[in-house]
């Protein structure tokens, strides 16, 4: 641990001499891109029984509609998820908290109301690193095991003004780090399902619920998302409120959605934000995308490399630019940026339980926090200056781009379940406050592999557009 602490210091030193870098100036118009719906397959790969005349492969919006209209009941829409945990679950184990009677209580509640917005009577998981005030938030630590919230995060509190039912409470690593819980991808039980917004990325792609959120401090949405065969979406740093969450980093820390189809993800964002992307300028041309290679893309499986040549083709055959783009080299140090930050926060926002609760820490994350410790305020600051000037030259990079296309994730996911995966290709955008999506669009040997986009800082509603022309030219592609 000693040579861990000292590796730590070192890089955060070398940081603080590298900060002041000259940044590289890209210019032009940047053009928002069309909007077609598209799904993802998980739901065929898995093979769990459907029941209940196949209510829980609704799409949120698709449920949400017919709820509107009479032609279904968010009660039946719930007892057909719960169905379908009862089956999967003794495998998949996505939950930390679940409540059917509470659930069917709420949704007959739904159910004789009027509409209240665009997710009424949908079912939602929320990690359970997130305030719900009806359950418990355990945070994956038997530190939390009687916790319970007096009131329900922000965001949880957006979810039900717009209608939506919170199912329960999906499984986290403790703490949203790097200790896994006890959740098995769908796909394949016996490889990882990602992390740390494990859970959450299981239980849909499970088909026990259409949404869940998760929250992302290096790839801990899009990870787990690519893993499991459906879509992740950061909308960047800020787009969503975070009180009611238990920070991990808190300067980076982001919440995101999870679900199986891309409408289902703009009208929860909507929910959320206020944003809606049917009222981004309608395209006047296919998008200009960044093909980017990133810092990691020499530890890129072939079919990770190979999912971005695929979505890259089919963009190019359906009419976008798709341009090659190179990340200064200098980029690389961003890496080391963001362990400096992320343990000096992590340790620090965890100072209650290092002194009071040590022993019930896991000894992989007791490694981290005591690393976390020996970071000095100035090599922190240095860091996230680093970060803060990256940060505006993004923006300026991406001023001749709707977004760039780069892997999601190293490969598919690792067989066996000690390590949530390598979080190399998420972690620069999020430590870069960028909004980025991971989408389910190449299978190798039956394993989803996901592609990225990233956009500009604030550019959510922008990117999610882009995502739509993405998914709509280029159809899901098996190896």
């Amino acid at each position: 641990m000693v040579a861990f602490a000292a590796k730590f210091v070192q890089t955060c030193r070398r940081i603080r001499r590298l900060h002041s870098l000259n940044m590289r100036d890209w210019r032009d118009l940047s053009k928002p891109a069309n909007a077609h719906a598209r799904t993802s397959n998980s739901m065929v790969q898995i093979g769990y029984t459907v029941s209940h005349n196949g209510l829980q492969i609704w799409t949120a919006h698709e449920a949400a509609a017919a709820i509107a209209h009479g032609n279904l009941t968010s009660e039946a829409l719930i007892r057909a998820c719960l169905d379908q945990i009862q089956t999967g679950e003794p495998v998949v184990q996505a939950w930390a908290h679940l409540d059917p009677v509470e659930a069917i209580t709420e949704a007959q509640t739904r159910d004789g109301e009027v509409p209240r917005g665009p997710l009424h009577g949908v079912p939602m998981g929320i990690k359970d690193i997130i305030d719900v005030a009806d359950m418990p938030c355990r945070m994956g630590s038997p530190i939390y095991t009687a916790n319970q919230p007096a009131t329900d995060a922000s965001c949880v509190a957006l979810l039900r003004a717009a209608g939506a039912v919170i199912l329960g409470k999906t499984v986290t690593a403790e703490f949203a780090a790097t200790t896994p819980g006890p959740t098995t991808n769908p796909v394949d039980p016996a490889r990882t399902p990602g992390g740390s917004s494990s859970g959450s990325a299981a239980a849909v792609a499970a088909g026990m619920v259409p949404l869940a959120l998760g929250t992302q401090t290096g790839g801990s949405v899009l990870r787990p998302a690519s893993f499991c065969g459906v879509i992740g979406f950061n909308p960047g740093f800020g787009s969503i409120n975070r009180s009611g969450i238990k920070f991990a980093a808190e300067s980076v820390d982001t919440i995101g959605i999870i679900a199986r189809d891309l409408a289902d993800v703009a009208i929860c964002w909507r929910a959320l934000s206020g944003s809606n992307v049917t009222d981004a300028p309608s395209p006047q041309s296919p998008p200009r995308l960044a093909l980017c290679a990133g810092p990691s893309w020499a530890n890129a499986a072939p079919e990770s490399t190979a999912a971005v040549e695929h979505v890259a083709a089919a963009a190019a055959d359906a009419g976008a630019a798709v341009v090659p783009f190179e990340l200064p080299e200098a980029t690389a140090l961003l890496r080391d940026a963001r362990i400096c930050i992320n343990g000096y926060e992590r340790a620090r926002g965890l100072s209650w339980e290092w002194q009071h609760h040590r022993d019930l820490i896991s000894p992989p994350f007791q490694e981290t926090l005591a690393a976390g410790w020996d970071i000095s305020y100035d090599d922190y600051a240095a860091a996230v200056a680093l970060a803060t000037a990256w940060r505006r030259w993004l923006d300026d990079a991406l001023e001749s781009f709707d977004a760039i296309l780069t892997p999601a994730v190293n490969g598919i996911a690792d067989v066996g379940l000690d390590s949530t995966g390598d979080p190399a290709f998420q972690e620069l955008w999020t430590l870069l406050h960028a909004p980025a999506i991971s989408l389910p669009l190449y299978e190798s040997g039956g394993l989803p592999v996901g592609v990225q986009l990233v956009g500009r800082r604030h550019g959510g509603r922008a990117l999610l557009r882009t995502a739509f022309w993405v998914m709509d030219a280029a159809p899901s592609r098996a190896a």
